[in-house]
C-alpha cells in the first residue's frame, strides 16, 4: 500500500484518480483554472509537467506529429506537425510560478505532482512540499535522475510507456536500493490519442503478477470508456488529462476532458468501483423480499385425507413463503393428514 498525503493507493483503496494538466496549459492563468476544474471535478490530485525545453530538446527543428479536433460536432481531426521545442515551451512556468501553483493546491484541497526532467526540477518540486513524483516514459532508462528522485523520500510513479519488463525491473531495483518501496507503476499506451490496439489494458494484470506495488493506467484515448475498463482489470490509480477546450489546436487537449466530461468521469469511475469493489455476497435481509418472486408448493387439485401425494398433486406458484420446490423429497409420498383444498399453500404438517 502506497501513500500520497492522507490516502493510500493500492489493493482494498479507493481507486486514486489524477487529472493531468501538464500538457494542456499555456500559463500560469490557464494552470490556476485547471486546479480549480480538477478540484470541482472531484479529483484527489492533479498533474504537471515541470520542464525547461531549453534544456531537453537538443534540435529545434524536430517535428513532433499528433491530432487536433477541428470539429466537436462532427469529431472531425486533422493531423498536424509542429517542432516538439515549441510545445513544450508552451508547458513552461516559472520556478515562482510553481511555488504559486502549488499554493493554489493546498488552498483548494488537491494534492499536487509533476513529472520532472532535471535535477533542478525534481528539488523545486521536493521543496514545495510535494508528496509524489513522476517519471516520464523517455526517462525509464535516466537512472541518475531516477536513483536520485528516490532518495527525496516522495513515492515515485514510473511510466513505463515502450518499456521492457527488465528496463521498467531495473529502474525499480535503482528506486529500493534507496529504501524507498512507495513505487507506482503505470501502464501508460502510446500515442497522441492511442489506437484501441495500443490500449493493451491486460497488461494491468500482467503487470500486478510481475511488481509488488500499485498499478495507474495513464490514458490517452478519447472518452473514458477505457478508463472504466481499467478500474475493472484492477487499476489502482487513473490518470486522465483535462483542458478547458478541447478544440484548442495543441497536443492531447482532442482526448482531454472538459470540466462537465470530468465531473461525469469521475462520478462514473465511484459508481463503478462501488459495484466491483465488495467481495461479499449481499442478501436482503428481508426475507418477505427476497422469497416473494420464489415460488413454493401448492395443491393442484383437492387432495382427499389419506391420499398418498405425488408429483402429479402439486404445482409451483408463486409467493415462496411455503415449502420450495426443493422440499419436494419431503412432500411426496407421504400422506395427507387432512383433506386439503385445491389452491392451498402445502405445508410440512399436512402431510405424515
Amino acid at each position: 500500500m502506497i501513500n500520497i498525503g492522507n490516502k493510500k493507493i493500492g489493493e482494498g483503496a479507493p481507486c486514486y484518480i489524477t487529472l493531468e494538466a501538464g500538457p494542456t496549459i499555456n500559463g500560469f492563468d490557464s494552470a490556476k483554472k485547471l486546479i480549480e476544474i480538477s478540484a470541482r471535478s472531484g479529483a484527489d490530485a492533479i498533474k504537471f509537467q515541470i520542464l525547461n525545453a531549453d534544456l531537453l530538446v537538443a534540435d529545434k527543428t524536430q517535428l513532433f506529429e499528433y491530432k487536433i479536433l477541428t470539429d466537436r460536432l462532427t469529431n472531425k481531426t486533422k493531423t498536424v506537425k509542429e517542432p516538439l521545442y515549441d510545445i513544450l515551451k508552451r508547458r513552461e512556468l516559472a520556478d515562482e510560478e510553481w511555488v504559486e501553483v502549488k499554493k493554489v493546491c493546498d488552498n483548494l484541497g488537491i494534492e499536487f505532482f509533476a513529472t520532472i526532467f532535471s535535477d533542478h526540477h525534481l528539488e523545486l518540486i521536493n521543496s514545495v512540499g510535494a508528496k509524489t513524483v513522476k517519471i516520464a516514459s523517455s526517462d525509464i532508462n535516466h537512472i541518475p535522475l531516477i536513483t536520485r528522485a528516490a532518495k527525496t523520500g516522495m513515492s515515485i510513479q514510473l511510466d513505463t510507456g515502450n518499456a521492457s519488463y527488465d528496463e521498467i525491473a531495473y529502474a525499480i531495483k535503482k528506486i529500493e536500493e534507496q529504501n524507498n518501496r512507495q513505487i507506482i507503476i503505470h501502464h501508460c499506451p502510446t500515442g497522441y490519442p492511442a489506437d484501441v490496439e495500443s490500449v493493451q489494458l491486460a497488461e494491468i494484470r500482467k503487470l500486478k503478477t510481475l511488481f509488488p506495488y500499485p498499478i495507474a493506467f495513464s490514458d490517452h484515448t478519447p472518452g473514458w470508456h477505457m478508463n472504466i475498463a481499467a478500474l475493472c482489470m484492477g487499476a489502482d490509480m487513473i490518470e486522465k488529462t483535462i483542458t478547458m477546450d478541447k478544440t484548442t489546436p495543441s497536443v492531447e487537449h482532442m482526448f482531454s476532458l472538459e470540466e462537465d466530461d470530468a465531473k461525469e468521469f469521475i462520478g462514473e469511475i465511484r459508481e463503478v468501483e462501488k459495484a466491483i469493489t465488495d467481495t461479499e455476497r449481499k442478501l436482503n435481509p428481508d426475507r418477505k423480499k427476497r422469497y416473494a418472486n420464489r415460488r413454493s408448493m401448492f395443491s393442484k387439485s383437492y387432495i382427499q385425507k389419506g391420499t398418498k401425494i405425488t408429483e402429479e398433486h402439486i404445482e409451483y406458484r408463486r409467493p415462496g413463503f411455503g415449502l420450495g420446490p426443493e422440499k419436494l423429497d419431503d412432500i411426496c409420498f407421504k400422506t395427507a393428514r387432512h383433506d386439503i383444498p385445491a389452491g392451498t399453500m402445502i405445508e410440512q404438517d399436512q402431510v405424515i
